[in-house]
């Protein structure tokens, strides 16, 4: 077997050994059910593993991770995750986590035919159109790549606000929206002070009263 195949082998192999021998009962544990009080929603990039860069251990993060860290209201897997993670686990946070030097963002700056991403990083594109006038006053482009890289994550943290699943939460119990950059070159995360925690928070059409269903039928 190919030998960068088997390094994974005999990393799963060491990790189990280890937490053993730390706990006896590690795995015992683990296994009898998750209670994350966060919610983690963060690029797939292998270079920010969400646990590893808050230093926290299995079972305290819920995570989920796409290209470019993106919240979009069709996406019926990040909408699964959202509901599972508010509804059933009860997470208290929520975290959109960007990082500094994304592929994603770069590539939607550009005009460059990728192909099928293509249609996911108009996302982006579409936050970099609406901010266009203060990005394109940044001359040196890796400057103008981190300030989109942080409006994605703004405007992230408001399409999640705008969520019947966020929204609903709000109506019953706390809940916190936050926003965050990871720098690559220093292993270091830039809270955006992006808080949202109630309706009042986003603009008046995409409030919903939840108190009161309109009938269709």
């Amino acid at each position: 077997m190919e030998e960068s195949y088997q390094k994974l082998i005999r990393g799963n192999k060491l990790f189990a050994e280890t937490k053993l021998f730390q706990d006896p009962d590690y795995f015992k544990k683990l296994a009898e059910g998750q209670t994350p009080t966060y919610l983690w929603i963060g690029c797939s990039d292998s270079r920010v593993p969400a646990n590893e860069i808050t230093h926290t251990q299995s079972g305290e993060i819920f995570v989920h991770r796409n290209i470019a860290n993106l919240v979009v209201h069709t996406d019926s897997n990040l909408l699964s995750v959202l509901e599972y993670a508010v509804n059933f686990l009860n997470v208290k946070h929520i975290i959109v986590c960007g990082h500094y030097g994304c592929g994603g963002v770069n590539a939607a700056m550009s005009n460059s035919f990728h192909g099928f991403v293509d249609n996911w990083l108009r996302n982006i594109k579409d936050v970099y159109h609406k901010h266009e006038k203060e990005l394109a006053a940044i001359e040196d482009r890796t400057d103008r790549a981190n300030r989109l890289t942080e409006l994605n994550v703004i405007e992230q943290v408001r399409n999640l606000a705008k969520t019947t699943i966020v929204q609903k939460a709000w109506s019953e119990r706390p809940l916190f929206l936050h926003g965050w950059v990871y720098g690559l070159n220093n292993g270091l995360v830039k809270d955006l002070a992006v808080i949202h925690d109630e309706g009042e928070d986003i603009d008046p059409i995409y409030r919903f009263d939840i108190s009161k269903k309109t009938d269709h039928s």
